[in-house]
């Protein structure tokens, strides 16, 4: 899967890092002083290193338990963000990390017990209130799972720390950990969705929504919380009856009074992405929309954006809950 491995001195023993290295015998593999020097220099050529790119193992310093932006959440008080990796196996055209990252190599932090202290010092700044960490902002949660153990390292950490809610955001159907695990009440396995049409145009390498629904079914018929993420929105001229029929396809198999949450939101990029992946990707026709630039940020105009989310709840209604639904309009 990989081919070379750049590992900071520091990690070099960790056991976390010699269970990687030991997984790929064969990979070439190149020591740093620090992850940076392979990850951030200028002029790297984003879409040759994504064909083949490195697994980048470091140690992640500062900065590992972040308060979400404004308008980030379903429904906690105190929520925050955590990224035991960079960048994704998949290859969304509209992603944002696209646009915030110079190397499309991976990284992985290595060092999943410091991130541990870090939740643990927020639960107790909270006066141990119920809090949300969010995993898969910055990657996603589930796909490298074989290869990270971060499912295996952190569900006891959680099951432990009943006032701590994760939610693990994915488009993998890497499930096959959690299903090994008995499910707890406090983790959320939320997976995301976009119509057919735009999943084959612009999700390459993503698994079908078939096997997403399927691998959901699987975990709700275990006992597992599922949640369902519709986000960004996509415009198409005909985008009304390609949610209608997303909708109905995700649902209808699910016991969707079950269902933890569900949540939409507007299609948002910073204008300097939006900027570097439209240089990424010129002839991209998405990129081609009727886009406005507000604050810094690029989206569809104010009345479509509200247009899309109306049309999407009211039909998102039809199959699940009121209180389950969260739309999402993130100040811009």
């Amino acid at each position: 899967m990989f081919s070379t491995l750049y590992i900071e001195e520091q990690i070099a023993e960790h056991p976390r890092t010699r269970a990687i290295c030991e997984r790929f015998p064969q990979a070439t593999q190149v020591t740093c002083e620090r992850y940076g020097e392979v990850f951030n220099p200028k002029a790297q050529d984003f879409r040759l290193q994504k064909r083949k790119p490195a697994l980048i193992l470091a140690h992640k310093h500062n900065g590992r338990v972040l308060k979400t932006p404004e308008g980030y959440g379903i429904g906690g008080r105190n929520n925050y963000y955590f990224s035991h990796m960079l960048n994704c196996l998949y290859d969304c055209r509209y992603c944002f990390l696209q646009g915030m990252y110079r190397s499309a190599h991976y990284v992985l932090y290595v060092n999943y017990e410091d991130f541990g202290k870090d939740i643990g010092t927020a639960l107790e700044q909270s006066n141990n209130e119920p809090c949300w960490f969010f995993s898969g902002y910055d990657c996603d949660s589930l796909v490298l799972e074989p290869v990270s153990g971060f499912v295996e390292d952190f569900l006891p950490f959680f099951a432990e720390r009943p006032a701590a809610h994760i939610e693990l955001r994915t488009k993998s159907t890497q499930i096959r950990n959690l299903l090994k695990h008995p499910p707890i009440p406090n983790a959320v396995i939320a997976f995301s969705f976009t119509p057919a049409e735009i999943h084959a145009a612009l999700e390459h390498k993503v698994p079908t929504i078939e096997r997403r629904v399927e691998a959901m079914l699987k975990l709700q018929q275990a006992g597992w919380l599922i949640g369902l993420r519709f986000d960004p929105l996509i415009y198409e001229d005909n985008y009304q009856q390609q949610y209608a029929s997303l909708f109905e396809q995700v649902c209808s198999p699910l016991d969707t009074g079950q269902l933890h949450s569900v949540s939409l939101g507007p299609f948002r990029l910073p204008r300097t992405y939006f900027k570097s992946i439209v240089r990424l990707y010129p002839d991209e026709a998405l990129f081609a929309g009727n886009f406005t630039e507000t604050g810094g940020m690029v989206s569809y105009p104010e009345s479509l954006e509200h247009e899309m989310t109306d049309f999407c709840t009211r039909e998102l209604l039809k199959h699940v809950p009121g209180t389950a639904l969260f739309p999402c309009r993130l100040a811009a």
